[in-house]
C-alpha cells in the first residue's frame, strides 16, 4: 500500500467522505421525493442519483479498472433502474424519465462504492498519469478521479436543493 501521504490515500479519503455525504443527503428520500420535478430543465433526484452512480461505475470501474461495470456484471438486471443509461454520457433526457427502486438502487450504489475503493487499492501514485482513451478524448486516470469527485459532489448539491424545495432537510449536517 502507498505511504500515508500518497495521492491515492488522499483520493481514498476524499471518496469515502464523498460517498458518506451523498448517502447522508439521500436520507429520508422516498419515491415521491425522488421523482419530484420542479419547473424548468432539471432532473429529479432519481435522475441525479442514477447519473452520479452510473458515471462512477462506467468511468472508474469500466475505464480505470478495466472491468465490466457493476451494472453489467454482479448487478446486471438488478440495479433498480427502470432503464439503463444511454451510451456516451448523454444523460439529460434519460435523467428526466428514469425511475428507481430506491432499496435496490442503494444496494447497487454500495457495490459501486466498494468497486471504486477496490480500484483505488490496486493503484499507485504513478498510475494517476496513465492516459485513457475515453469517449470524450484522452484523459489521465487522475482526471477521471477528479471529475468523478466533482460530479458526485455537484449532484449531491442538486439533490440537497431538490429536497429543500420539498421542505426537507438537504444536507446531513
Amino acid at each position: 500500500m502507498a505511504n500515508e501521504q500518497s495521492a491515492i490515500n488522499l483520493l481514498r479519503a476524499q471518496f469515502t467522505q464523498c460517498f458518506e455525504w451523498l448517502e447522508g443527503t439521500m436520507a429520508g428520500v422516498t419515491m415521491e421525493v425522488a421523482n419530484y420535478k420542479p419547473a424548468g430543465n432539471v432532473s429529479p433526484i432519481a435522475g441525479q442519483l442514477a447519473h452520479t452512480i452510473t458515471s462512477l461505475d462506467g468511468l472508474v470501474v469500466g475505464a480505470v479498472a478495466g472491468k465490466a461495470p457493476v451494472m453489467a456484471s454482479s448487478f446486471a438486471g438488478k440495479t433498480g433502474m427502470s432503464e439503463a443509461p444511454p451510451p456516451g454520457f448523454a444523460w439529460g433526457e434519460w435523467g428526466q424519465r428514469v425511475q428507481l427502486d430506491l432499496p435496490a438502487f442503494h444496494e447497487y450504489s454500495k457495490a459501486v462504492f466498494t468497486a471504486v475503493h477496490e480500484c483505488l487499492d490496486t493503484l499507485s501514485d504513478g498510475d494517476l498519469t496513465r492516459e485513457l482513451d475515453l469517449p470524450f478524448g484522452k484523459q489521465t486516470v487522475s482526471w477521471v478521479f477528479n471529475i468523478m469527485l466533482l460530479n458526485t459532489l455537484s449532484h449531491t448539491g442538486e439533490i440537497a436543493c431538490l429536497k429543500g424545495l420539498q421542505g426537507l432537510k438537504g444536507y446531513p449536517a
